[in-house]
């Protein structure tokens, strides 16, 4: 004798019904999240985008007002718009070994305490911020939102430029000089070691 099975509920149905119909956009939701969150661990997955943005804020904090605010503001605005270059695949030759070149000037810039005028400091660090983005642009994963991954790399490149001005902030202290000098020549040693290795110099 077959057995009788008992047909689903009313109520059951309609949470299957209301499960599949929630299903899609939870999916997409995760799929916003991961690009945001890929976003704020992109910048601090390499240690030269690292160098290069705790530098800016080193340089602004040596300079001081109002480059303080002004080159961390510059940085990420025009490093947003190289993003969506990457994003559109747009070309642009050179990149690592621009985003190597910014560590090495930037670190140069104050490790020789450079005070140039602000709008050739603020050019300075906006064509370097031009690679950044780039690179971070053309590494969107797949399924991912790319305005929510853009506005992750950019809070991202913000607390960076944030901790670069924090230790920047020895300079007032006559000791704290030669240190964030110091400071500037060890990005700078950094950068050199990847422009070497982007070149092929070392494997």
């Amino acid at each position: 004798m077959q057995a009788i099975r008992p047909r689903p509920s009313s109520r059951t149905l309609g949470a299957c019904a209301a499960l599949a119909l929630f299903a899609s956009p939870a999916l997409a939701h995760d799929g916003e999240v991961g690009g945001f969150l890929s976003g704020i661990l992109h910048p601090i997955s390499g240690l030269d985008h690292v160098l290069a943005m705790v530098a800016v804020g080193l340089w602004g904090a040596q300079l001081g007002k109002p480059q303080i605010w002004l080159l961390p503001i510059t940085f990420p605005l025009v490093m947003a718009i190289g993003g969506a270059a990457g994003l559109m695949g747009f070309p642009l030759p050179g990149v690592e070994i621009g985003i190597a070149g910014s560590a090495i000037a930037l670190g140069a810039l104050v490790l020789l305490e450079a005070k140039p005028p602000i709008w050739a400091s603020m050019l300075l660090v906006a064509a370097f911020a031009i690679f950044h983005g780039y690179a971070h642009g053309t590494e969107l994963p797949e399924d991912q939102s790319g305005a929510l991954y853009s506005l992750g790399f950019v809070i991202s490149t913000g607390m960076l430029h944030a901790l670069g001005i924090a230790i920047g902030a020895i300079h007032r202290w006559p000791k704290g000089e030669a240190a964030l000098r110091a400071a500037g020549g060890v990005v700078a040693i950094g950068g050199m070691f990847f422009l070497a290795t982007s070149l092929g110099w070392i494997a």
